[in-house]
């Protein structure tokens, strides 16, 4: 996985079971992330998303094995990698834009306070925060406005990996939807490379490039690799009529229904735990569906390698 601008080697977390031993998460997790791609990961509660994320973002420290970016082993925070909560993290006692001011002085020390500003302005208009309420405190601030902040806070500091921990997860539907469309506008701008936590499988289609998908903990693994085969761009409604849509979204809920719970609890006697990549095209009929798609849906043309 090294040629990966991510790579995730072979990456173990235990905890103390609180009677002396030990319960393993997840164990020799190995994947990668190329550069400017978006990837989303989706497991059950318990598998380890969140650990593998703040492992990620150099907020813990693995068991074993070891985490590069651009090469280079990840250890502790770094304004290159910046990281979206789900409860917002804003700093309560500055307004939208001294929040994001705040962090392009740090990634900027050089620029002048006019460019600073002018700067954190342009990504708060990117997430559509304008006029007076960029200069409002967070608890000025609805839930979805506070998120947008967080966005843009993260985007305006140009981290090489953007990291997302569910962060439209408090919201309602129809704001989340919203900030999910700002989110690809300004990704589709940027480019920059994102790994995603979400519980949301349309979500994820919408989203990603690619879904990771865990098997349940303990002794969880990263077990297939989905290729979202719809082209971009995307949009919420006319996501829906694209004749991939349905096949991969099926392939999802039977994963995490049904097959996360089969393959969980498997040991993987040292060796690296590779996910199986799954290809799934409606549009290429000449491709037809190995005996190793684990998938019951006849309709489904699907490629795993």
């Amino acid at each position: 996985m090294s040629q990966s601008f991510l790579s995730v080697e072979k990456l173990t977390q235990r905890f103390p079971d609180g009677k002396g031993g030990e319960t393993t998460v997840f164990e020799n997790a190995t994947f990668g992330v190329e550069k400017g791609e978006f990837v989303c990961i989706l497991g059950h509660s318990g598998c380890g998303k969140s650990t593998i994320m703040n492992i990620l973002a150099g907020l813990a420290e693995p068991t074993s094995g070891v985490v590069k970016m651009d090469g280079y082993a990840v250890s502790g925070p770094s304004l290159d990698r910046g990281v979206v909560f789900q409860n917002y993290s804003l700093l309560p006692w500055l307004s939208a834009l001294r929040n994001v001011t705040f962090g392009v002085k740090a990634r900027n020390p050089g620029w002048s306070k006019a460019k600073v500003i002018d700067h954190s302005t342009r990504y708060l208009g990117m997430v559509g925060l304008e006029g007076d309420v960029i200069h409002r405190k967070p608890a000025q601030l609805s839930g979805g406005m506070r998120q947008r902040v967080s966005i843009a806070r993260a985007f305006a500091n140009h981290p090489k990996l953007l990291l997302l921990d569910e962060p439209f997860g408090a919201l309602d539907a129809l704001t989340r939807g919203t900030i999910q469309e700002e989110l690809l506008k300004i990704w589709s701008q940027t480019q920059q490379t994102v790994f995603m936590i979400t519980h949301d499988i349309d979500e994820a289609i919408l989203l990603a490039d690619r879904i990771l998908l865990m098997t349940n903990g303990p002794l969880a693994r990263v077990a297939e690799s989905v290729e979202i085969t719809i082209p971009r761009p995307r949009d919420r409604t006319g996501i829906v009529e694209h004749p991939n849509y349905y096949a991969i979204r099926n392939h999802l809920v039977q994963f995490l229904g049904r097959r996360s719970r089969e393959l969980a609890g498997r040991p993987s006697d040292g060796q690296p735990q590779m996910p199986e990549t799954v290809r799934i095209d409606l549009a290429e009929p000449e491709r037809t569906a190995p005996d190793d798609t684990h998938d019951d849906n006849p309709r489904l043309r699907a490629v795993t390698h």
